[in-house]
């Protein structure tokens, strides 16, 4: 027999029975039993005249009175004692069959008292041994059956009033009926996918639109849109008064384990669904959950009874999923997929994301109860875009402002952070006071220094807490009045009032004055104190909220696009020595992008670096990323040498379908799509095979991609670097040169070089930059900044370090005469000056010696030596 779980089973027992089962629990407790028994349920249900029970009794002319005289005495004889009985193993039997009958016989979604009749006569070998399996012997089964029609048709008539029995009520979500109660929120920039839905419902046959789109795009959202058109009346009359149900496909599958109880379940709405007065049309989120009743691909349970529906129009069907189990489960079912149209829900532009959270301010500026400015609104969304990767807008802007409304929510009932960290901090030190002190007290050492420095210090800490403690006070006075002032009643008496006199105190907890004033007090404030509680919600909160999710310092996000740009090259040149019109031209391409005026279908640059190694190529990409784009983070580095094999494509774009590795995404192309606002670096581009360089012509002319699933990757946001070696001995030989020579010049002199191994079609959409071998006052210059962080990460110790000057020249000599340049400066600090200076620190730990400056000096050898001050 099939095993059944027991919460399973009780779950599926209708309202009286379920009731029932609970007082049978007490029965079984107040006679002290062990087992809740079959004899205490059905004790249980004879309680109440208008019960099922007594009315089959009172049909057949059988005696209840006899009935739980028979009972009452069967189980006098199994008293025991225990508080804690638990369900016996003939009960459970019974309750499994009556399960079954319950589904595979009565076609019934709830265990109800007949079927637990039926159990009793379908099993007479194990019942009749039982005074109670005799008596219920003498009611035939025929006309047992025959009630259901009788004397359950009160108890069906009222479940189907109540909405209890339909399967559409249990099943299924009215979103029309949410549109009329106002609980759906606005729907804005999707009247086109709207219109698609419209076009498709409209049809004789085939009427089953799905919409397609990644995770986040709003697809949900545009069958709530949908609905609020129904309700507003700006359909066409084929679908006026239309009820647009969600059906719910886990409610569908829960507690249907029984063979058949699913396809029964989705068969009743379905038959619901075309007996309706009203047309409905079905919607179905999650949409791969069909195959196979959501389980393996390749089944088709619930799909398959769904097709003839959906062939022949009598079922309209709204659907949704991604793009990646839309070719996962549908493709792979062509009858299944014929039955509906795809519509492609695209990922919202940053304005038109915009102008959707302007739609949402309303409804959480109500759920917040805070201010939501617009320039909050429109940083959301321009900074989601950029830095938060591998989601979609406006999905990943609207967690945003919602996380940023709650953050200023909080601030106004919680300690600052400023001064949650000095209480800390004086909490941490007062301890290490109290320990140093019992140490002192039992005649152990302790360095006399740090008592006073405590003594010093936690004084200091006190006065700075109770400073922030009144600042902090000050500001939560005028957030509050600025508050009340925003509060819709409050505004309307002010503007009403002759004076301020005039407004009760009753009316706020808080003396109202005008905002302005309120407002100029709090930015002043604020302006000399910091900032420690929030009244609003602002672009620097929005940007406070992405630093904590990206690691990213506010001072980089908030900073305008435009003086970003503006100071990028100043900053560029300073981190890139001696390579000045490589930073000209890339500047060049960065302001144009920034201003509008670049190719709008094209990456923001594409550049291809030619020179010899240790020259600042691959340092320019990571420069460019962490000034312009937020960090090293957004920088994507393919090393192009393990390209060389024209099967790997496969490793940039994604496998394609029916490979290994289908779905998992390619390097580049699943990048690019997590962080569309990047830098790619091609690293050694010469070096992979021409045949997968032949991937990038569309990339570098359009700005787009299909990967292996065929989604389109969009580049044009990106900024490309292709680092190579080729033509180092040209370049090299012309920078050797006494007369200077011009970029240009370098550049046309190289081409021809470049052009033996790049196709002249893909060289000409690159922008090639050469970089010149690092001259000897440059190289000088990056060995001191080197040498000057050594300095600074040592500081940190308390050991001031410092260099002779021929150190700093002997290092930059080396440099220059190998071919691996400024790479040559990490490699001998780390390898002769670092170890060296390790030793000796170390040396003075073990012997407690106390080292305050470390002088780096060169010998008559040339040898690197240490004196210690």
């Amino acid at each position: 027999m099939i095993t059944i779980k027991l919460d399973e089973l009780i779950s599926a027992l209708a309202p009286a029975e379920k009731q029932a089962l609970e007082q049978a629990a007490n029965y079984c407790v107040a006679r002290a039993g062990s087992e809740i028994l079959v004899e205490d349920y059905l004790l249980a249900l004879l309680d109440g005249s208008d019960s099922f029970l007594n009315k089959v009794l009172l049909q057949f002319s059988l005696s209840a009175d006899t009935l739980r005289t028979i009972l009452l005495e069967s189980v006098g004889y199994q008293k025991t004692e225990s508080r804690n009985p638990v369900f016996s193993t003939l009960l459970v039997n019974w309750l499994e069959e009556a399960f079954l009958i319950t589904k595979l016989q009565l076609q019934q979604s709830s265990i109800a008292c007949l079927a637990l009749l039926l159990a009793i006569q379908d099993r007479p070998e194990k019942y009749a041994r039982t005074r109670y399996g005799q008596f219920f012997s003498d009611i035939p089964r025929e006309k047992l059956m025959a009630l259901m029609d009788g004397l359950q048709a009160e108890v069906l008539s009222a479940m189907s009033v109540s909405g209890a029995g339909s399967a559409l009520q249990q099943f299924t979500k009215s979103y029309t009926q949410l549109a009329r109660d106002g609980k759906l929120d606005p729907v804005l920039c999707r009247d086109e996918e709207i219109r698609q839905i419209v076009d498709i419902l409209s049809r004789r046959r085939k009427n089953n639109p799905i919409l397609v789109g990644e995770a986040g795009v709003g697809k949900t959202a545009v069958v709530e849109g949908l609905a609020q058109h129904v309700i507003a009346g700006l359909v066409p009359p084929a679908l006026t008064g239309i009820e647009l149900l969600e059906l719910d496909m886990g409610l569908l599958q829960a507690g249907a384990s029984v063979k058949g109880e699913f396809e029964r379940r989705l068969k009743a709405v379905i038959d619901e669904v075309n007996a309706s007065p009203k047309p409905i049309v079905l919607f179905i989120d999650e949409a791969h959950t069909l195959i196979g009743a959501g389980g393996q691909a390749g089944g088709g349970d619930a799909a398959n009874l769904l097709k003839p529906a959906l062939a022949r129009g009598t079922l309209r069907t709204l659907a949704a999923t991604t793009w990646s189990e839309y070719k996962k489960y549908f493709e792979k079912d062509p009858a299944l997929a014929r039955r509906f149209q795809p519509v492609q829900v695209l990922e919202p532009t940053i304005t038109q994301a915009t102008t959707i959270l302007r739609g949402l301010v309303s409804r959480y500026e109500v759920a917040h109860d805070v201010y939501l400015r617009d320039d909050a609104v429109v940083t959301a969304a321009e900074l989601s875009a950029r830095y938060l990767s591998g989601r979609q807008l406006p999905d990943k802007a609207i967690d945003l402002l919602d996380t940023a409304c709650a953050r200023v929510k909080n601030s106004q009932h919680a300690t600052p952070i400023r001064l949650q960290a000095i209480a800390t901090s004086l909490a941490e030190k007062q301890r290490l006071q109290t320990a140093l002190l019992r140490d002192q007290q039992h005649g152990l050492p302790v360095e006399p220094g740090q008592l006073a420095a405590l003594e010093r210090q936690i004084p200091q800490l006190e006065q700075e807490h109770a400073e922030l403690s009144a600042h902090w006070q000050e500001q939560k006075t005028l957030v509050a009045q600025l508050v009340a002032s925003r509060n819709p009643e409050v505004s309307s008496l002010l503007s009403a009032a002759d004076n301020q006199s005039e407004i009760t105190a009753e009316l706020v907890d808080v003396d109202v004055e005008a905002p302005e004033t309120v407002l100029a007090a709090l930015a002043e404030l604020q302006q000399s104190q910091g900032i420690l509680i929030h009244h609003e919600v602002t672009p620097q909160v929005v940007a406070e909220v992405i630093s904590s999710w990206t690691a990213i310092p506010v001072e980089n996000l908030i900073e305008a696009p435009s003086a970003r740009v503006v100071e990028f090259a100043d900053r560029l040149r300073a981190r890139i020595r001696g390579q000045a019109h490589a930073v000209s031209l890339i500047e060049r391409a960065v302001k144009a992008t920034a201003a509008g005026l670049g190719n709008p279908l094209a990456p923001t640059g594409v550049f291809l670096l030619a020179g010899p190694s240790g020259v600042g190529k691959t340092e320019t990409a990571v420069a460019v990323a962490e000034l312009l784009y937020g960090g090293e983070r957004f920088l994507t580095t393919i090393n192009m040498s393990e390209f060389q094999e024209k099967h790997s494509l496969s490793r940039l774009i994604g496998s394609p379908p029916g490979y290994v590795g289908y779905g998992e995404g390619g390097i580049l192309t699943e990048a690019v799509r997590q962080r569309p606002y990047s830098v790619i670096l091609l690293d050694e581009v010469e070096k992979a095979d021409p045949d997968i360089l032949n991937l990038f012509y569309q990339i570098f002319d359009k700005g787009i991609a299909n990967d292996g699933e065929g989604r389109v990757i969009n580049f044009r946001n990106t900024l490309i670097f292709m680092t190579s070696n080729l033509a180092s001995a040209e370049i090299s030989s012309l920078a050797a040169g006494e007369t200077p020579v011009m970029t240009d010049s370098i550049t046309e002199t190289i081409r021809p070089v470049l052009a033996k191994h790049f196709k002249p079609a893909l060289l000409a959409r690159m922008n090639i930059i050469p970089y010149l071998p690092i001259a000897n006052d440059v190289m000088h210059e990056l060995v001191l900044l080197r040498l000057q962080k050594l300095s600074q990460r040592i500081a940190s110790r308390g050991i001031a370090l410092t260099f002779d000057a021929a150190v700093v020249t002997a290092i930059a000599e080396s440099c220059t005469r190998t071919d691996t340049g400024a790479r040559n400066i990490d490699f001998l600090v780390n390898n002769y000056l670092l170890p060296a200076i390790s030793d000796r620190i170390l040396k003075a730990l073990t012997q407690q010696e106390n080292i305050r400056g470390i002088r780096v000096v060169q010998d008559e050898y040339g040898n690197f030596e240490l004196i210690i001050g």
